[in-house]
């Protein structure tokens, strides 16, 4: 504004020639500045933008590169979470077979030792009968025969050998059985023996595979923990685990095939007993993230503790679910539902009838925890509910 009131002012005054032409060559060196500075400010903003469009196609990459390494994170968890459920069960049935070894063999025990205590009378009462036999042994038949006594004598002593011989014999078969039996205990005993040798290697090296899948686990969970989320993105991802769940649970709702004498829960309420003993770390409609809210509750227990379940029904679902690791869903009838997640193993399978208080599974922290617990909810036509109205 001011170069353009210098211009009209001096055109309005009269100058001679040489002014003339020395304003012109000064407004043309002024454009020059202007077109430069406009030039300059063009570069300026389209570098600016240039900048700003690279840095968001560079967030975008890196978010895309996040979101992957994430995913493939999350598909080695699952692996790592249902390679530990594999050897916690081979685990669980080895130990099952271990006690059950043992037991017989002190059963095996005891039967050797009864049977060794009846070998032991067995013999002091065929020694006697051998002693009373040898002591009689030279009135055979033939002496008493020749030797013409009473007849009627002769027959009383005859019976008398005979009873005798047929009592040793007896005594001799049921030795020979009580041998048998001794020699039968004692090759179970050995077999026992070597069957427990045998469970007893298995069960260390399922303890050393299963602390080499723990250690693989822990590594993927510190590598997830890396992949730090800001809150939306953590408001995104929890969103989507839910949704997950919500459409798993429609999906096996509309699969499930109601039992006639499943009952549901409608009648039970304040009757029921936890599914695992420990305390409650996050409550039904707490605060998760942002707007949403815990559909059930987080409960703190010791890792492998039995997991049971509060009423009985059906297994709906029985695998690894994103955002809750193993679950299991039991379906109870009318509608109700109850789903145990987190777990270590599962240890029913899909279709399998549980009963009241029957162990299901067996507390974890599987999905990506970072502690040992057990997610419990309590479902009534797909909508969530709050346990502690069930459970006492």
């Amino acid at each position: 504004m001011y170069f353009e009131k210098m211009i009209m002012q001096n055109t309005c005054r009269k100058t001679s020639a040489r002014e003339k032409q020395g304003l012109v060559l000064f407004l043309y060196l002024i454009l020059i500045v202007i077109m430069n500075q406009k030039g300059i400010a063009q570069e300026s903003t389209d570098e600016k933008l240039s900048n700003v469009k690279s840095a968001i196609n560079q967030q975008k990459t890196t978010i895309k590169q996040v979101g992957s390494k994430r995913q493939k994170l999350l598909s080695q968890l699952k692996k790592d979470d249902l390679a530990i459920a594999n050897i916690i069960k081979k685990l669980n049935k080895t130990n099952n077979s271990l006690k059950k070894t043992k037991k017989r063999l002190n059963e095996l025990v005891k039967e050797k030792s009864q049977i060794t205590h009846e070998k032991k009378q067995q013999e002091t009462a065929l020694a006697k009968q051998l002693r009373t036999a040898y002591s009689t042994g030279h009135h055979d038949y033939l002496k008493l025969i020749l030797n013409q006594q009473d007849p009627g004598s002769v027959q009383r002593t005859v019976t008398y050998y005979q009873y005798l011989n047929k009592a040793r014999i007896k005594e001799i078969d049921q030795y020979k059985k009580t041998i048998t039996q001794l020699v039968e205990i004692t090759n179970q005993q050995k077999q026992q023996a070597e069957q427990l040798q045998t469970l007893e290697r298995e069960q260390i090296q399922q303890k050393t595979s299963l602390e080499s899948n723990k250690e693989q686990r822990q590594t993927t969970v510190a590598q997830l923990n890396k992949q730090l989320l800001n809150s939306k993105q953590r408001l995104v991802k929890l969103e989507e685990e839910e949704a997950d769940l919500v459409a798993a649970l429609s999906r096996i709702a509309q699969l499930s095939k109601q039992e006639v004498d499943l009952t549901g829960l409608s009648k039970l309420k304040r009757k029921l007993s936890w599914p695992v003993k420990g305390k409650i770390n996050r409550s039904f409609g707490s605060r998760k993230q942002d707007y949403l809210k815990w559909k059930g509750v987080l409960m703190t227990a010791p890792l492998g503790r039995q997991v049971k379940t509060i009423h009985n029904g059906t297994v709906l679902f029985s695998d690894w679910l994103k955002g809750y690791g193993l679950v299991t869903v039991i379906d109870h009838g009318e509608g109700y539902m109850s789903l145990y997640g987190h777990n270590q193993a599962l240890l029913k399978s899909v279709g399998e009838r549980v009963e009241t208080g029957e162990p299901i599974a067996l507390v974890g922290q599987s999905g990506g925890q970072s502690q040992s617990a057990l997610y419990f909810e309590i479902r009534y036509n797909g909508q969530a509910v709050n346990p502690k109205l069930w459970c006492r």
